[in-house]
């Protein structure tokens, strides 16, 4: 006996037709009857008196039907009681340096959301994930990595770079005339350089090596005014206030953009994780190129990125 069997069984004595029944449980027909005789046969009893108009519960059928109501309600609270101990178990989350502003909104009620304390560059994030330390990162992610790591990614964010020079012109520089850095620890810049250096090859900016961490923070701007220079801002700065001796300035033919995934484990089995997902996603999406700007004929994207079109 199985407790689909049971539920067809209640809908067919409440309808008292396997027609409407049918429609009901959005199922065929004949399966339903045949659904029926299974559990008739199981039940060693005759449930049901039917001809070509009517359908009537047997004496026995209608003895049955009180306790087939109970089964179906315990089966219905155990189901709501597992769903409520699978979100009390917080859903691990680590990013880098930028997530939604309304995170927390986007998934009440959805489940306990745990905000991991150790921000870490995109790759080791994405480590994470893989190894089960975590259960989602917002993190850059490349296409080898979500393969190699057994991993989904679904885009979340986009942020548009830009690049920071000596003023006083604040007017759009082509990528070729910009500087890219390229800083020797790995450990920490892995995922920018392997950025960095794709956009040098590809749209002709000028790769430094530096070896003193000056990506970014005040070191970046001295670099800036040593060189003289457009240097290109990494998604790491992008909050930082330009000093007011520099300026910002717009990166056209191409616009190059960084893109932030929402990375989970592909035999992710939580309910309460792909919840999440869905909750953190649900508006953004492939329709959502268009709002973070990717759709722009001038976005540039790595060859490796899950969103180059």
């Amino acid at each position: 006996m199985e407790l689909r069997q049971v539920r067809y069984f209640v809908a067919v004595a409440e309808e008292l037709s396997f027609t409407k029944a049918a429609t009901r449980l959005r199922i065929a027909g004949p399966s339903l009857s045949q659904q029926i005789k299974a559990l008739e046969r199981d039940l060693g009893t005759r449930l049901f008196d039917r001809d070509r108009r009517t359908v009537t519960l047997t004496a026995a059928g209608a003895m049955l039907l009180p306790r087939a109501r109970g089964l179906l309600d315990q089966a219905d609270e155990l189901r709501r009681t597992a769903a409520g101990l699978a979100r009390s178990e917080p859903v691990r989350l680590g990013y880098v340096n930028w997530k939604p502003p309304d995170l927390e909104q986007r998934v009440a009620g959805t489940a306990q959301l745990l905000v991991d304390a150790w921000v870490m560059p995109s790759h080791a994030q994405a480590a994470r994930v893989a190894d089960g330390s975590i259960d989602l990162a917002i993190c850059w992610v490349p296409t080898t990595t979500i393969s190699d790591g057994s991993l989904e990614a679904r885009l979340l964010g986009a942020d548009l770079l830009y690049a920071v020079s000596t003023g006083p012109h604040t007017t759009p520089v082509p990528a070729r005339d910009t500087i890219v850095l390229i800083d020797a620890d790995e450990t920490s810049w892995s995922s920018w350089n392997r950025y960095a250096h794709e956009m040098a090859a590809e749209t002709g900016a000028h790769p430094m090596s530096i070896s003193d961490g000056g990506v970014t923070g005040p070191a970046f701007f001295d670099h800036v005014r040593r060189l003289g220079r457009p240097v290109v801002n990494c998604p790491k700065g992008q909050t930082t206030p330009v000093p007011p001796d520099l300026v910002a300035r717009p990166i056209e033919h191409p616009s190059p953009y960084w893109t932030w995934s929402l990375v989970s484990r592909r035999d992710e089995e939580r309910p309460v994780v792909r919840a999440v997902v869905e909750a953190l996603t649900r508006d953004v999406g492939e329709p959502g190129r268009t709002g973070l700007g990717l759709a722009d004929p001038d976005a540039w994207l790595p060859a490796d990125d899950p969103y180059r079109r």
